[in-house]
């Protein structure tokens, strides 16, 4: 079987995990800390904070927007349904807007016509590691004086050309950048998130919210020579990162480049292989971004039948994910509540015409070509109806 995915970690991860074992300390500490600065520093952020997992960072994030009870959220119903479930943690209303078929991001030309006086936020997703129009989403944040959050659970790595400059999404040139460290993204921590963010104030609330609301971190309680007790001067969570998750991650992330530099030459070979096939579409990089190629997404031809083509594959020994889920069809909501502006065919169609292909780093050339070979085989002469 070849897999959609496998995290890149070897005994290097292990030695790190197993130093912080041995050490007696592993929960929230030491590993952590160190972690969050490294973390910081290669993406260019001012603040970083580690937390149990992209979702939760999701959750700090809004929150720390003021999104609350009523409040209107703008976002993508084309992402992971916990972009969408982030927003109710808040009480808040998710207001969907559709996609850019060719990036699968959110199309920055509807967000101003879903924006209302009860609008707290812009909730944007770099799909899949493609980086969003994030210019012309920070001038709509801007001019309507809103918050951006940027989901970035996929995006480690990528980058967008700014000013000039290519930058790495995460500096973050929203508000707030939240990252996911599952094993299906680039690099990982088995689970665990990251949050960014150019505000002092933010993240200091996130540090708070993270620990329970304690005024006093353990750490600093345990290595204090006097005897110091904590309060809760508001309700927090149980949002922490382990200092074994924190070892490991640091080991990935010293991995970044090699691996990033692998997922674009392996997005690039299946292109060239899968270029020309009739109305098959490979996923491509606007000019102003470059993508860490968490997921090579190809479109399907329109006449195509998305899972019988993905059960030939699986026949053939490939694994491979529909395309991305969009959260207003799943039953949680048709009890929640959400609003859209207009129809979301984009999103609805490239739920039903996009397939993920395999892509890891250590993916061979015999098993990429396996798989190029069979959506050839598949899709020609005439595709699976």
């Amino acid at each position: 079987m070849i897999p959609i995915a496998k995290p890149c970690i070897d005994e290097r991860e292990a030695e790190a995990a197993r130093r912080v074992i041995l050490s007696g300390w592993i929960t929230q500490g030491p590993e952590v800390v160190a972690f969050e600065r490294e973390f910081a520093d290669c993406v260019g952020a001012e603040y970083a904070c580690a937390v149990s997992n992209c979702t939760t960072a999701l959750h700090l994030a809004l929150r720390a927007a003021g999104v609350g009870p009523g409040d209107e959220v703008v976002t993508v119903s084309h992402s992971f349904i916990a972009t969408a479930n982030s927003i109710r943690y808040c009480g808040a209303i998710p207001v969907f807007v559709d996609i850019q078929p060719d990036t699968f991001n959110l199309d920055p030309k509807q967000v101003e016509a879903a924006i209302t006086p009860a609008t707290r936020a812009i909730l944007c997703v770099h799909q899949m590691g493609m980086p969003c129009d994030l210019s012309s989403l920070v001038a709509i944040a801007g001019k309507h004086g809103i918050p951006l959050i940027e989901d970035a659970a996929c995006a480690i790595g990528s980058e967008v050309l700014w000013n000039g400059r290519w930058e790495k999404i995460g500096k973050p040139h929203g508000d707030v950048a939240c990252f996911s460290f599952h094993p299906r993204k680039v690099i990982s921590t088995g689970d665990g998130g990251m949050i960014t963010t150019r505000h002092k104030a933010w993240h200091d609330q996130f540090r708070l919210w993270r620990q329970h609301g304690m005024s006093i971190s353990d750490a600093v309680r345990h290595s204090s020579a006097e005897v110091v007790f904590e309060s809760y001067p508001e309700v927090g969570f149980n949002y922490r990162m382990t200092d074994i998750q924190a070892a490991v991650g640091r080991e990935q992330l010293k991995r970044l480049p090699e691996i990033i530099q692998r997922r674009r030459e392996l997005a690039s070979t299946y292109s060239e292989a899968l270029f020309g096939l009739p109305g098959l579409i490979v996923p491509s990089e606007p000019n102003w971004a470059r993508s860490n190629w968490q997921s090579y997404c190809i479109t399907l031809p329109n006449d195509c039948n998305q899972k019988q083509v993905m059960q030939s594959l699986l026949d053939r020994g490939i694994a491979t994910r529909r395309g991305i889920m969009c959260a207003h069809r799943e039953p949680a909501y048709l009890k929640e509540p959400w609003r859209s502006i207009g129809v979301l065919a984009a999103s609805e169609k490239a739920q039903e015409t996009a397939v993920i292909l395999p892509l890891y780093p250590d993916m061979s050339a015999t098993d990429q070509e396996a798989v190029s070979e069979a959506i050839r085989y598949i899709l020609t002469p005439e595709c699976v109806s």
